[in-house]
């Protein structure tokens, strides 16, 4: 599985990879990735009319859009559209940041699940 990364480089510009998730164990029929700590799971709901300045991430953190996507935009100028059902983890808590905008004129629910 690939997901989508946020990231800071030494220059303060955000940046967008795409990260390969590992599956080194198994069980039960099933692969299974190594476990990752985490802090807590937020659950968000955001208007159709979301449209956020330059921010950044409060903390590193996993996002799953559950229902619709966000178009987000690194600071590189590079922008993501990230739909319904995908992940993406955003590091990008030092730096200009990036924009988030809403897309669909829908509401969007997401799962924040923060790491320590």
């Amino acid at each position: 599985m690939r997901i989508h990364n946020l990231y800071t480089d030494a220059d303060g510009a955000s940046h967008w990879r795409t990260v390969e998730i590992e599956y080194p164990g198994a069980s039960q029929g099933s692969r299974l990735a190594t476990p990752i700590p985490v802090k807590s799971l937020i659950f968000r709901e955001v208007p159709p009319a979301y449209d956020l300045d330059w921010h950044n991430a409060p903390q590193r953190q996993y996002i799953v859009n559950l229902d619709n996507g966000v178009q987000i935009t690194a600071s590189d100028g590079e922008v993501r559209t990230i739909g319904a059902g995908e992940v993406f983890l955003v590091e990008d808590v030092t730096g200009k940041g990036h924009l988030s905008k809403a897309v669909n004129d829908r509401v969007r629910n997401s799962l924040f699940i923060t790491l320590e």
